[in-house]
């Protein structure tokens, strides 16, 4: 999780992001819709960029201009992008505040909120899940306090 924080946690990252779902394409929109300053704006662009979250193209009307687009790195955190923003209406918002609805183009319906699933489809809670090492994980450390923590996860799991 520290990863992909450290790629796509910061505050302006995540709307540029947002944004670019939207439809923003260019600096100026992504600029206008943020009030972000030009400098912070160009420098979390160019990381995206870097991280293949977004890439340059050509403008799409022909103009000398460069668009920003979703890689399909990016087009991958849009469950992301929903599960914060579900959890910011369901928790952040007073009752009848306006905002805006996200729905399904087909249907036109709200979309339902997210839910994590088992394989064989039960919706899971923080308590039904544990984090394990993959099996490809080799420890960081060896010695007495590695070993001892090692033997009382297995015998934990």
């Amino acid at each position: 999780m520290a990863r992909s924080l450290d790629a796509i946690g910061d505050w302006w990252s995540l709307l540029i992001i947002r944004d670019a779902f939207d439809g923003m394409r260019r600096f100026g929109e992504f600029q206008k819709s943020l009030g972000v300053a030009k400098g912070i704006l160009t420098t979390r662009l160019r990381n995206l960029v870097a991280l293949e979250i977004l890439r340059l193209a050509p403008a799409s009307d022909g103009s000398a201009y460069q668009e920003y687009l979703l890689t399909e790195k990016g087009r991958a955190l849009f469950h992301v992008v929903v599960s914060l923003r579900q959890w910011g209406e369901q928790y952040l918002y007073a009752p009848g505040e306006a905002r805006s609805l996200l729905v399904d183009n087909e249907s036109g319906r709200p979309v339902e909120r997210l839910e994590l699933r088992s394989s064989d489809g039960r919706v899971l809670g923080w308590t039904d899940t544990t984090v394990r090492k993959s099996p490809s994980s080799s420890p960081k450390r060896r010695g007495p306090a590695a070993t001892k923590r090692s033997r009382r996860e297995a015998s934990e799991n």
